[in-house]
Order: C-alpha cells, then sequence, then structure tokens
C-alpha cells in the first residue's frame, strides 16, 4: 500500500499580526493600522501547506492548555490535517508570535516557543504515529533532540526526511547525517557556510556548496529563484514567477509544503520545486 502521508514534526505558534507604515526602530514606539491573530509556526504552517495541497498531512508537537493551544488545535483541524499526535501540555503556555508588517509588506517577529520546547521525543517511538507516512518533514524551532529523534525513526522505517533549516543554527553532525534534502534560503544558505546568495547563479554556487555535506539540497532565493542539487548530483534552477507581492509572511511555509506534497506523490525533485515555486508566487501575492 503506497505510503503517501507526510508527518510534519515541529512548532505550533499563536501569531500576533500587527499592521504598520513602518518597523519601528530601536526604543522608538510607532502606530500601527490593524491587528489580527493567525495560526502559525514553521511546523503548522507547513503541515497545513501539506494538506491544502491535497496531500494527507498529520503533525506532531505540542501546545499548551490555554486558549492559545485550543486555536491552533482548532485551526489544525479545520485545515484537514491529523492532530491526534498534538500534545496538550499542562503548566506551560502555547508557543505564541508577534510579528509587525509594514506598508512595503517586510515584517519582523519575535517568537516565544513555549510548549514547543517540551515535546517528548519517546512518543516518536508509537509505531501508529508513522503508520502510512512517506516523509518527514522538519525544521530549527523545536529542540534538536526532538529532531534527531524524529530522523532516526524516519530512517529505520526507511522514510526520507527533509530538514527546512529554519531559523539558522549550528546543527550537529548527528542531525546532517540523517537527512536527505536540505531546504534553505539564502541568509539560512549563508549562515550555514555558503557565500552570499544574490542571483540564481550564486544561488546554484551555494546549493553546490552545500551539497557536499547533504544528499540533496534546495536553496531559495526570493525574487530571483531557487537553485538545486539533487539526489544524483545533478544541479538546476528554478526562476521566480513574476508577481505582484502582496506579503512575503509565510512563503517560505508554503514551498515546504507543497514540495513535500509534490514528492510524496512522488514526482521528481526538479517536479516538485517547479511545483513549489508556483504555490509560493501564489501565497505572496493572494495574501489578505
Amino acid at each position: 500500500m503506497p505510503q503517501t502521508t507526510v508527518l510534519t514534526v515541529g512548532s505550533l505558534h499563536y501569531d500576533i499580526m500587527v499592521k504598520a507604515d513602518h518597523l519601528p526602530r530601536k526604543d522608538e514606539t510607532s502606530v500601527g493600522s490593524r491587528w489580527y491573530p493567525k495560526f502559525g509556526g514553521k511546523g503548522g504552517n507547513q503541515a497545513v501547506a501539506v494538506a491544502r495541497a491535497g496531500v494527507a498531512s498529520r503533525m506532531f508537537g505540542a501546545v499548551g492548555e490555554d486558549d492559545f493551544g485550543t486555536f491552533l488545535r482548532r485551526a489544525l483541524r479545520g485545515a484537514g490535517v491529523e492532530d491526534g499526535f498534538v500534545t496538550t501540555l499542562s503548566g506551560v503556555g502555547s508557543g505564541m508570535s508577534v510579528a509587525i508588517m509594514d506598508a512595503e509588506a517586510d515584517y519582523a517577529a519575535t517568537i516565544v516557543s513555549g510548549a514547543n520546547l517540551q515535546s517528548d521525543p519517546a512518543a516518536l517511538a508509537d509505531p501508529a504515529l508513522w503508520h502510512g507516512i512517506g516523509l518527514l518533514i522538519l525544521q530549527n524551532e523545536v529542540p534538536e533532540a526532538l529532531n534527531i529523534a524524529a530522523a532516526h525513526q524516519a530512517k529505520s522505517r526507511g522514510i526520507h526526511t527533509i530538514l527546512n533549516a529554519a531559523p539558522a543554527r549550528d546543527l550537529s553532525d548527528d542531525l546532517i547525517g540523517l537527512i536527505d534534502l536540505l531546504v534553505v534560503n539564502a541568509v539560512e544558505a549563508e549562515m550555514m557556510g555558503a557565500k552570499p546568495v544574490d542571483s540564481l547563479s550564486s544561488a546554484a554556487d551555494a546549493a553546490k556548496q552545500l551539497s557536499l555535506r547533504f544528499p540533496a539540497v534546495i536553496v531559495t532565493a526570493g525574487s530571483k529563484g531557487l537553485a538545486a542539487v539533487d539526489a544524483d548530483g545533478q544541479g538546476f534552477t528554478v526562476p521566480a514567477e513574476k508577481v505582484k507581492m502582496v506579503s512575503s509572511h509565510g512563503a517560505g511555509d508554503a514551498f515546504i509544503g507543497a514540495l513535500c506534497a509534490a514528492l510524496v506523490q512522488p514526482k521528481s525533485l526538479y517536479e516538485a520545486a517547479k511545483a513549489a515555486s508556483h504555490a509560493a508566487a501564489l501565497h505572496v501575492s493572494m495574501q489578505d
């Protein structure tokens, strides 16, 4: 029976979005025009993006025993994501963030991880969690120990693991050795040792450099597009679609969700990257 469900192990955040004409400087109190709550966390956003791409999606994570946690569970279920392996923890708050978006659609955010730091790695050994799973997604908003435990479980079952190394941080050799595909943006690629990325050509150079440490790599370069090296060592680029940007917030998560939904079908890395690039273009141009 085909294993066509994507498992996301990662963070869940209650996002408070603030719109303002500019991002405040240090010591400045600026005036915003609107605020609203939004479902978030890189893990949750990517799990939802998988489901929106028409592929079965399962989430492993944790929330607090609070209104934020209730909101996050309701959003997962409403998007069609299985939340049976999302744990509600007492005595700790749900993860949350505050993001400010300016008139030019740039944004800055601060996160408070809360329950996301307290998921139990031992719970990842439950065989029921892995029933039907064809692909694992990880990010860097949870402790590395949780990512390593998840990747070990995936490897023991012959399941490929994708790491979206965001936010950028040092990775242990243990985790690097368990990753099948690394996905990073230009800034993250540079923070992992690649030369600065400001074009498709430099993105291709960065992907090639990072492929010395990972079996396959995608480096996204925003409005320029993306560059990749697949598991056979073949490189390619995908130029970005020309769209009118409304907001870049969440574009990376939309990209990952669509990428993984395509890979589990299964499609080649090139086909999946094109589908993901298209999904990201739609995301940045259609938000309210």
